[in-house]
This record gives C-alpha cells, structure tokens and sequence, in this order.
C-alpha cells in the first residue's frame, strides 16, 4: 500500500511567525521562499533540501516518497 503524499504544507516565518499554506512542488526542491507578511526570503536551512523541510510542517513530496531530493 503507497503512502498518501502530502502536496500542501503550512509554512512559519522564523522572521514574523506568520504561518501560510504552500502547495509543494513533486519534481524538484525549493530553495527560496518570500513570508508573504514580512517579506523575508527564507533559505533552506543547511541540511535540508528545501524551505518546506526547514520550515513547513510536512517535508517534500520527494523526501516523504523517500527519495532522493535535489
């Protein structure tokens, strides 16, 4: 049985706090994110493949399928 992937995450700004849904990519990573509230540009954090790894409460969809990302 294949696991459900989840393609939505709820990003928080480390700058403001502000949280946002996010549709995820399912092919590659992403790098940079803006906090629609404050503008900051998040960063993926080092370890992570991308922003919603660092920042979102749902990892990618390539490291859910537990793939290899980016």
């Amino acid at each position: 049985m294949n696991k459900q992937i989840q393609l939505q995450s709820t990003v928080t700004c480390p700058e403001c706090g502000q949280q946002s849904n996010a549709t995820m990519p399912t092919d590659s990573c992403q790098f940079f994110w803006e906090c629609p509230n404050c503008g900051e540009l998040l960063r993926a954090q080092k370890g992570d493949c991308c922003v919603f790894c660092s920042y979102g409460d749902s990892p990618c969809p390539p490291v859910q399928k537990e793939q290899s990302c980016c």
